[in-house]
């Protein structure tokens, strides 16, 4: 027999390694993962962000997965299971920055479905305005007004000035040349 031999059943290195094992889980299972403050506010800030985008009308699915899974990772933390709540609060802040993606792209299609409609109204403006100015100027409409008739002429009186009095083309006192009636100068 050898001094240093261990009596036959005492130790087994099967049971240490079981016993080892059981207390490094009991030790594990004390240790407790510290709450997922950060996860948690980082959910609720990127939800309220979603929602600010218009996410409930552009992205109702979306923004509802993430709310579930946010009241979820709420529930988690209220019975101190931390992991479950960490991963919840991490699925909720994904979807909520989903929603607030499709809203920002529903928001911006329409946007641009509105302009495109002012721009087919504003087309559609200046053709009419081209069609008008190309077309003739209509007659104007016949009315049963009787035709202007032409003004009479002044009194011979008031075209007559008396000699001496004013601008005169003719001299009274000169003679007119006479003309050959052959088409010469006398």
């Amino acid at each position: 027999m050898h001094i240093f031999s261990l009596p036959a059943g005492h130790f087994r290195p099967g049971r240490t390694v079981l016993i080892a094992l059981v207390l490094a889980l009991f030790v594990a299972g004390c240790a407790s993962v510290p709450p997922p403050n950060d996860s948690m506010n980082m959910a609720q800030t990127q939800l309220q962000m979603a929602r600010d985008a218009g996410a409930a009308d552009y992205a109702p699915v979306d923004l509802g997965f993430a709310q579930d899974k946010f009241q979820l990772a709420q529930s988690a933390m209220a019975e101190r299971k931390y992991a479950d709540a960490a991963s919840l609060a991490e699925e909720s802040r994904a979807d909520a920055e989903l929603a607030q993606a499709k809203a920002r792209l529903g928001a911006a299609r329409a946007q641009i479905q509105s302009k495109m409609k002012e721009n087919s109204r504003l087309r559609a403006q200046g053709e009419a305005a081209a069609a008008a100015a190309q077309a003739p100027a209509p007659a104007p409409p016949a009315s049963n007004a009787q035709p202007t008739e032409d003004m009479p002429a002044p009194p011979s009186s008031a075209l007559s000035t008396p000699a001496g009095d004013g601008f005169q083309t003719v001299p009274d006192n000169a003679q007119q040349p006479a003309v050959d009636p052959a088409g010469g100068q006398p």
